[in-house]
């Protein structure tokens, strides 16, 4: 894979740029495959989560990873968050190999990289208040001394709008709304002054009313502390609040990416029209249209279907090519590319 460059929406951040010259971070190649073993008789094949993925990503740039559940874009996160190691490629941070990083590396890296989770109740322990959730980050990391640890997790809670301070701090998780649970989990993220951001889905667990709020600040702290960010959802009505470019993934590989204006406006790979159609429509006049989306399931990243991998669903399938042949990276717009054999020349 070869990478891209950076409807209406709120303003895009001031970041990513094109001029900029050495990405923050790099995928190269980058497979991530696990054995299947049945006990007592070997192994029962691979299971190819992520299959030969590359992009760049810069200082300030945010991008978006799409799909639909089982496409490998968790995996994918996992290995940029080092909790995988890949089975091919690279993922270079500043320059640095992630597999060539000893145990010191490796913290300082996490150092350098926080995580929002899905599922804020999930993410926080239940047995911990919210003083001590905050404080531990600063402890592992040898951050201050105890008067410099209290005024980071002020500073940080004032930022994410968790307030009156006082009042959320000694509170368990439970004792918290959701919404106020994942501004927490984002606290932690920030508390390091991390460089990078990975959101897992940060919204999907939180009431409509909540979403825009958790994206707007997602969206500021990008913009006051030049963060990246890597966003993965399924979700593609919720990319255009704070996403430069989108990577659409199905069935480990990237089939297409674009700046966010062009692949909403002009969709290329009919996996990702498919994938808009499927946003939700709120005119009650079309509760009860169907809507035009492929048949069939995801396939099993085990044993995926030969050619393109999209083929079985596809409804431009082309006979003779689109399930012999594996598609190139066709670019048939600038900067927007998609794995299709509609747009082979």
């Amino acid at each position: 894979m070869t990478t891209a460059t950076p409807e209406t929406a709120p303003a895009r951040p001031a970041g990513g740029s094109a001029a900029q010259t050495e990405p923050l971070l790099s995928l190269r190649n980058l497979r991530t495959w696990f054995e299947l073993r049945r006990w007592g008789f070997g192994r029962a094949g691979t299971v190819r989560a992520v299959d030969d993925v590359s992009f760049d990503l810069h200082a300030g740039e945010a991008i978006a990873i799409v799909g639909e559940s089982g496409c490998g874009k968790s995996t994918l996160m996992k290995t940029i968050l080092g909790l995988h190691m890949p089975t091919e490629g690279s993922v270079i941070f500043e320059g640095r190999d992630l597999s060539t990083l000893d145990s010191k590396e490796m913290q300082w890296y996490r150092s350098q990289v926080g995580y929002v989770q899905q599922d804020p109740f999930g993410a926080l322990p239940p047995f911990m208040d919210i003083r001590r959730i905050l404080g531990e980050p600063l402890k592992i990391h040898g951050q201050m001394d105890e008067a410099g640890r209290q005024k980071r997790i002020y500073e940080v809670m004032e930022e994410v709008r968790l307030t009156p301070v006082d009042d959320i701090l000694p509170r368990f998780p439970h004792m918290l709304s959701g919404g106020q649970q994942q501004r927490v989990v984002i606290a932690r993220a920030m508390l390091l002054h991390p460089r990078m951001i990975v959101a897992d889905e940060p919204v999907s667990m939180l009431d409509m009313s909540v979403r825009v709020e958790i994206l707007r600040l997602l969206q500021g702290l990008q913009r006051s502390h030049n963060l990246a960010v890597v966003y993965i959802t399924h979700d593609l009505s919720t990319v255009r609040y704070f996403s430069e470019r989108i990577f659409v993934m199905y069935a480990g590989e990237i089939v297409e990416q674009a700046q966010m204006d062009d692949l909403l406006r002009n969709p290329l790979h009919p996996y990702t029209s498919a994938l808009l159609a499927a946003i939700a429509d709120p005119d009650p006049e079309n509760a009860r249209v169907f809507r035009d989306v492929p048949p069939g399931e995801p396939p099993s990243l085990v044993n995926p279907p030969s050619g393109c991998r999209f083929h079985p669903r596809c409804t431009h399938f082309i006979e003779d090519l689109c399930a012999l042949k594996t598609p190139l990276d066709f670019e048939p717009e600038p900067d927007h590319r998609a794995r299709c054999f509609l747009y082979q020349d």
